[in-house]
C-alpha cells in the first residue's frame, strides 16, 4: 500500500495479491473455512482518494481506469455503488466506531479486475480505513486497524501489513515473512468465479507445508520457490468453469517457472525468470484474448 497526504486529502495506491499456497484444512463451525495461505502483493493498484468532508455524508464515486474500459476484450466484473461497496461499508464502519461527525468524499479508480481472485476488494478497504484513519486524525494504532478490517472481510487485515505473509484462520491472521520479488503475468478471463461456490465445491485434503516455500522465497530462489506453488481450490475451480483449465494449458506453453489460480479464481497467474520475458509473455497471451492480461511485479510496500 502505497500512502500519500496532501493538506486533508489522501491518496492510497491499493496493490492486488497473488496466493503462491492456498490450503483448505478444515470446515469451521461459524460457517467458514479454516486455511493457511501464502500471500504476495503485486504491483497492480487501484487508486483511493478520501477527502473529509464537514456534511457528516460518505460519498463514493466508483470508475474504472480509463485503460481498462478500452479494453473491450476483457470482462472486468461488477462494480458496484454507494453502500453496496466494500469502500463506502468501511469508511461508514469506523466513523461510527470511532463517533466522527465528519463525512467523506472518496474517489476510487479500479485497476484491478473482480471475481478474480486477486483481492482487489479486500485492498480498496484496507485503503478506506488507513485513509479515514488519516484523514479523520484519529490516531488509531495498526492492531486496531487490523482488528477492524477482520470484520469487513478475511482478506482484508493482509494488506494493512508488508507485502508477503502468511495467512491462517480465515485468512486473518497474519504473519509477515521476508520475499524476493517476483515477475508475473496475471490473467482474469471473461469469467469471474464466486468465492462461496469454490468453497462448496473444494474438499479438504492432507495439506502440503508452506515452509518450504516461505525458505525458498526468503533466499531468493525464485526457480525453488516456482516448484512449490499449490492452491487447493484450484481443482474445485475447474469444476466451475473450463476457463481455469484452459488458462492452465495456454501457460504451460510459455517457458515459464511455474503457474497457478490465485485464491478462489477465476485469476491465473505465472512467475517469469525475469521481467522481459513477462512482458513478452504477456503480449503473447493478449493476442490470443484471454480476458485481462498484464505484466506485473510483486512488491514488499
Amino acid at each position: 500500500m502505497y500512502v500519500r497526504q496532501l493538506c486533508e486529502r489522501v491518496l492510497i495506491e491499493a496493490p492486488a495479491k497473488v496466493n503462491l499456497s492456498l490450503e483448505v484444512l478444515f470446515n469451521r463451525s461459524d460457517g467458514f473455512h479454516e486455511i493457511e495461505t501464502l500471500i504476495v502483493a503485486v504491483r497492480v493498484c487501484d487508486t483511493l482518494e478520501f477527502t473529509p468532508t464537514a456534511d457528516g455524508e460518505i460519498r463514493l464515486e466508483c470508475r474504472w481506469a480509463s485503460g481498462m474500459v478500452a479494453d473491450k476484450r476483457a470482462e472486468l466484473g461488477d462494480l458496484p455503488q454507494g453502500p453496496e461497496n466494500i469502500v463506502w461499508r468501511a469508511a461508514s464502519l469506523v466513523r461510527e466506531r470511532a463517533g466522527v461527525t465528519s463525512g467523506a468524499q472518496i474517489r476510487l479508480i479500479k485497476r484491478i479486475p473482480s471475481a478474480a481472485g486477486l483481492g482487489g476488494a479486500s485492498a480498496d478497504a484496507a485503503a478506506a480505513i488507513v485513509a479515514a484513519n488519516l484523514a479523520w486524525k484519529l490516531a488509531w494504532p495498526r492492531e486496531r486497524l487490523a482488528a477492524l478490517a477482520a470484520e469487513i472481510g478475511s482478506d482484508v487485515p493482509f494488506f494493512l501489513g508488508p507485502g508477503a505473509a502468511i495467512c491462517r484462520g480465515r485468512g486473518e491472521q497474519i504473519e509477515s515473512i521476508p520475499a524476493c520479488r517476483l515477475h508475473l503475468v496475471v490473467v482474469r478471463p471473461p469469467v469471474g468465479l464466486s468465492t462461496p461456490a469454490v468453497y462448496k465445491a473444494c474438499h479438504p485434503a492432507p495439506p502440503r507445508d508452506c515452509q518450504h516455500l516461505r525458505g525458498a522465497l526468503a533466499r531468493g530462489n525464485v526457480a525453488a520457490a516456482s516448484r512449490m506453488l499449490n492452491n487447493r481450490l484450484e481443482d474445485a475451480a475447474q469444476k466451475l468453469t473450463p476457463w481455469i483449465s484452459h488458462l492452465r494449458g495456454e501457460f504451460s506453453r510459455q517457458g515459464m517457472l511455474g503457474h497457478q489460480m490465485s485464491g478462489s479464481g477465476s485469476g491465473y497467474f505465472g512467475i517469469c525468470w525475469h521481467a522481459r520475458q513477462a512482458r513478452r509473455v504477456a503480449a503473447r497471451l493478449r493476442s490470443r484474448r484471454p480476458g485481462w492480461v498484464r505484466a506485473a511485479v510483486t512488491t514488499n510496500h
